[in-house]
């Protein structure tokens, strides 16, 4: 994973001054970063807050018709001119070999892959797995069950992947206290007040740790991991834009109008 800053320093000069220029307008401020970063256990991670009365949640794959985007570069690229500001995006779930997603995918609407409920390898299967829905500002995460009895409803954008981090305030059964496993990691969380909280690591953790900072800092009820080792993000307030690994999904947090 190659994780870009793009400096935005004056380089500085031997020069001698020329005449005082004149005054310019006083220039807009940049977009503040929607991403903070923190420490927990030890572990250095980020953690960014969609916020509903500020924000909007749309799922990227690539264009209608077309493969998937595999990255924040692509994406970028085809975003067009008046379209909302990014305040940030990260990876959203898990995929094929092509980039589509395997578990229940929506995006603007329109279902692209129906609820996975099958049993499997992997941590996506290690059930219970889950859901991170919404529509307007309304954002949820449920587990696939949970999901798949009680939403009738389409919502305008909608992932699927696992395992749930936090199942109605408890850590997931099958997550250890501090496991083996490690890796740069990312997931997300809705808090009571409504408030979707993203988080990826800066370094390798373990499962255990993630959830813990999502039900003992975060306080979100529910959480959900969606990926691992291939964890990205895009900041653009920070000039930040992750490479170097493909994936599939996006969830992108758009400024509103």
């Amino acid at each position: 994973m190659i994780r870009t800053e793009i400096g935005s320093g004056v380089a500085e000069s031997d020069s001698e001054p020329g005449p005082a220029a004149e005054p310019s307008p006083t220039p807009t401020p940049a977009m503040a970063s929607a991403c903070d970063s923190t420490t927990f256990e030890g572990a250095a991670l980020i953690h960014c807050i969609a916020d509903p009365a500020r924000h909007r949640i749309v799922t990227v794959l690539g264009p209608a018709d077309g493969a998937p985007y595999r990255g924040f570069a692509a994406l970028a690229a085809k975003r067009a001119a008046d379209a909302a500001p990014v305040a940030f995006a990260m990876n959203a779930g898990m995929y094929d070999g092509e980039g589509k997603p395997i578990g229940y995918y929506v995006e603007d609407g329109r279902r692209l892959k129906e609820l996975n409920r099958a049993d499997g390898p992997g941590n996506f299967h290690l059930k219970p797995n889950g859901v991170f829905y919404g529509t307007g500002g309304k954002w949820q995460i449920r587990t696939a069950d949970d999901f798949y009895a009680n939403v009738a409803d389409r919502p305008q954008f909608g992932t699927q992947s696992g395992p749930m981090l936090v199942i109605d305030g408890k850590l997931h059964p099958k997550i250890a206290e501090d496991g083996p496993s490690k890796a740069v990691r990312n997931g997300v969380g809705v808090d009571r007040a409504g408030r979707a909280h993203f988080v990826i690591s800066e370094e390798p953790i373990s499962f255990g740790v993630l959830a813990r900072y999502f039900r003992d800092e975060l306080e979100t009820p529910d959480a959900l991991f969606l990926d691992g080792n291939v964890s990205a993000l895009w900041d653009p307030a920070r000039k930040r834009m992750d490479s170097g690994s493909r994936f599939g999904p996006m969830l992108v947090v758009e400024e509103k109008d």
